[in-house]
């Protein structure tokens, strides 16, 4: 590097990027440390030469080009916050393209700075209500725990009195399906087997089922497989004692949870008993109950007739 680059090199070093400005917005962050910014000079006239040095608790981005005799020298900081004039908003687990990654139950915290103003937050376009005095300069949000309704949330934090002054985050919550039990599954001779495994993930994941820790061949013993992709269902019509028992697996994966989540069922198929068929029981018994009344209702319309019918002839006199 020239002398001239020189120059410039020890003048940002020594006043552009010197510890007060550092320290400064440090103060305004409450003392977060909010990660690691490189800085970069860049001189093109010289084969690209670049001097990198490394920064802790800078809070603003810098892009500043300034021309000097030797040629055209670009100073790039980098930083994980996202910024508009005069309003910044800051995230633990940190931004990245405008998304917050994070997990289920964890927990995240976002931070808006925007001296002397107040300020208001929104999730999906909804207003937040945040406690009292959590509104001037400073405000943060926590969402705890993280649910998989947060999932594509978006927060928004603005100046209350000149709303073009926001910035926005969007969460993205990774989850995995809720598998690791086993499952006693007893089905009778000839009926119909279903089995349910939770396939609810975030990216979605591949499913497959097995027997006996081998693949099912659906188009081999009757089987159907279902997904919506909430739940998976492998589906006998008609069970068969020899081909249908034994020990069923759910597989899941995704390339962000690459072990596999594995949820099993230990199905035992047992001998048919007879069982009333109350299809046709009810019916039945409707049928008996309007009888019964019909005739109780005939009888007591009745009734006075059937009484005289019933009465004994009165004696025959002799007298006479």
């Amino acid at each position: 590097m020239g002398p001239v680059g020189t120059i410039w090199d020890e003048f940002f070093r020594s006043v552009l990027l010197q510890p007060a400005i550092i320290s400064q917005h440090q103060q305004r962050l409450s003392g977060k440390n909010t990660g690691n910014y490189h800085g970069t000079f860049r001189e093109p006239s010289q084969n690209n030469k670049e001097t990198t040095t490394e920064h802790t608790g800078l809070v603003i981005s810098v892009n500043m080009m300034m021309s000097v005799k030797s040629g055209l020298y670009l100073l790039v900081l980098y930083s994980t916050i996202l910024q508009t004039s005069g309003l910044e908003l800051l995230s633990d687990p940190m931004v990245s393209a405008g998304l917050v990654s994070t997990e289920l139950d964890n927990t995240v915290s976002l931070t808006c700075v925007s001296e002397g103003t107040e300020l208001e937050w929104f999730r999906n376009g909804q207003l937040i209500r945040v406690a009292e005095g959590n509104t001037l300069g400073t405000s943060r949000v926590c969402i705890w725990p993280v649910t998989h309704n947060d999932n594509a949330a978006i927060f928004t934090c603005q100046q209350k009195n000149d709303t073009r002054f926001n910035a926005s985050a969007q969460l993205e919550v990774t989850y995995a399906p809720m598998n690791s039990v086993t499952d006693e599954v007893l089905v009778e001779q000839t009926r119909e087997l279903v089995l349910s495994c939770d396939v609810f993930a975030n990216p979605q994941v591949s499913v497959s089922w097995e027997r006996h820790r081998a693949p099912i061949d659906l188009s081999d013993g009757g089987f159907e497989m279902t997904n919506d992709g909430t739940t998976s269902h492998l589906k006998v019509g008609k069970v068969d004692r020899d081909k249908h028992q034994g020990l069923y697996s759910c597989v899941t994966a995704s390339p962000r949870y690459p072990t596999p989540n594995i949820k099993s069922f230990q199905v035992t198929v047992t001998d048919k008993t007879l069982q009333v068929q109350l299809d046709l029981v009810f019916p039945i018994i409707a049928g008996a109950v309007v009888i019964g009344l019909t005739t109780l209702l005939a009888i007591v319309s009745r009734w006075r007739r059937i009484i005289k019918c019933c009465k004994p002839d009165a004696p025959f006199d002799h007298s006479q």
